[in-house]
């Protein structure tokens, strides 16, 4: 089985513990939560202490929810060295929360070569994009070993890990098992391949299927030549063939739903439970 989940700040805007309720009361059993997009929990470096990953712990074990990603979506491909040391110490304090909490994976995308995370796709796609991308990542995943726990890379066709096979190159030349990848496939499918994007998904289960830590799910439609992202069941993915590697090759997987709302977020799930449904026979 699948254990699904959804974004923390895609649930509705009641108090923290309420919302841990509603999440679990819509049939999710994990969740997806980057601390900064939460209003009434702290998420500054110097308040990921000790006891607030410990309350933290409490609450979700309360609840009964797992936490599968704590979301740290920084740019370790910055130039600036300044700044670059300030966002792998900030990565570094959340794999310390992280370890502490019991969260699932620390999950991070991979950046652009500059400083204001602007698209530039042919510096991201250079061979230099990803060389200092990987120099910025290793540092990260060493402290990563040292705490035990996973940093998990999502590549995005967007971003300097752009493909299945450049996210096969940070693994390879990483080389760690505390290195990890979140697969997101809507996020693999670029505007120019929409067509093809069945043939991405299974180019990617290929590649890094042994390395796919956790999965995020949604839908996506072509319009005006950009790739428009939605809850899962209002577009055109077919996830059968992602349901599929789940339930064959990563039981009990955790996957989180992205772009989901508060009302319609059942919905979404019951449609990824029709594709496990169909799959199992039930």
């Amino acid at each position: 089985m699948i254990s699904l989940g959804l974004r923390f700040h895609d649930s509705m805007e009641v108090p923290f513990e309420e919302r841990l309720k509603n999440i679990r009361g819509q049939g999710f059993t994990c969740v997806h939560i980057a601390l900064s997009k939460v209003k009434d929990i702290p998420s500054s470096v110097e308040a990921l202490t000790p006891g607030y990953a410990m309350w933290l712990k409490r609450e979700f074990q309360k609840a009964d929810l797992d936490v599968a990603v704590i979301g740290c979506y920084k740019n370790l491909a910055n130039p600036s060295k300044d700044k670059l040391k300030q966002i792998q110490e900030e990565y570094m304090a959340n794999l310390r929360f992280a370890s502490i909490l019991g969260a699932g994976v620390v999950g991070t995308e991979t950046g652009m070569p500059n400083e204001d995370y602007h698209y530039e796709p042919e510096a991201a796609r250079s061979d230099e994009a990803l060389k200092i991308f990987i120099d910025g990542l290793r540092p990260v995943v060493r402290y990563a070993e040292s705490v035990g726990q996973i940093i998990a890379i999502e590549p995005v066709w967007r971003h300097i890990v752009s493909t299945p096979e450049r996210a096969r190159i940070v693994l390879d030349q990483i080389e760690s098992p505390n290195l990890q990848i979140i697969f997101d496939p809507v996020n693999l499918i670029s505007p120019y391949e929409y067509e093809k994007r069945d043939e991405t998904i299974a180019r990617t289960i290929d590649i890094l299927g042994k390395d796919i830590a956790m999965i995020h799910l949604k839908d996506c439609r072509l319009d005006a030549n950009e790739v428009k992202s939605m809850g899962c069941g209002l577009g055109d993915m077919d996830y059968t063939q992602i349901v599929k590697f789940a339930l064959e090759r990563k039981d009990h997987i955790h996957a989180t739903l992205e772009d989901t709302k508060p009302a319609s977020a059942e919905v979404s799930r019951r449609c990824i439970e029709g594709y496990e449904n169909k799959i199992l026979g039930k």
